[in-house]
């Protein structure tokens, strides 16, 4: 755990494109969460309780904390964080406008390619930021979800952060070339081609009349 000062145009510079970035990225996540039918749950929920840290303007806190993530399922199929425990380091930084939360860890996750059905792993680095600030009025761009009570959920923050960094297709390589559409076969370890498709003998007249235009 460390505090520490930090200099005034660092810090005008960090909330100047900060100030209204928390809150969208938080709704964003949520959005292709339920668009991919990306989902995940967590085996036991971290907060902080910022009660306990008392920072002037200009001050910043850091921290490691330790988060805990269940199987995420994406596409219908299942991927397990391996380890399942992971290291995050959190910064949080006070201004006089606002508070800005960063929160950085490096997940890795296993299981099917979508392709071939193969093991796939995927390395998910997250590098997260979230804004509250002082006085956010009725402007929800001003506020971060995950601040409740004074109590900062980093559990759906990580999951979530994790989420919004997944492919559409986790894949076990780029170039997988996937199951073979007529026998099943992995081409990535059996490359072949069954050829033409035989043709549907009641489609030959109008294959006939085709050839003839």
């Amino acid at each position: 755990m460390e505090r520490g000062g930090q200099p005034q145009a660092a810090r005008r510079a960090d909330l100047a494109d900060l100030k209204n970035a928390g809150a969208r990225a938080s709704a964003h996540v949520l959005r292709r969460r339920r668009q991919r039918g990306t989902l995940a749950t967590v085996v036991e929920m971290t907060t902080l309780d910022l009660r306990s840290i008392k920072l002037r303007s200009g001050e910043q806190f850091r921290d490691e904390r330790e988060l805990e993530l269940d199987p995420f399922e994406l596409g219908g199929q299942r991927y397990l964080p391996v380890p399942s425990t992971v290291p995050a380091d959190l910064t949080i930084t006070r201004a006089s406008t606002g508070t800005v939360f960063e929160l950085r860890f490096h997940a890795r996750l296993h299981g099917p390619c979508f392709r071939c059905l193969e093991e796939a792993v995927l390395d998910v680095p997250v590098s997260a930021r979230e804004y509250q600030a002082a006085s956010p009025g009725d402007d929800d761009e001003l506020r971060t979800g995950y601040l409740e009570n004074d109590r900062l959920d980093l559990s759906t923050w990580a999951r979530d952060a994790v989420a919004l960094e997944l492919p559409d297709k986790i894949l076990c390589r780029p170039d997988c070339a996937g199951l073979c559409p007529v026998c099943g076969e992995n081409l990535n370890d059996e490359p072949h081609d069954h050829g033409e498709p035989e043709r549907d003998s009641r489609w030959a007249a109008l294959a006939e009349l085709k050839e003839k235009l």
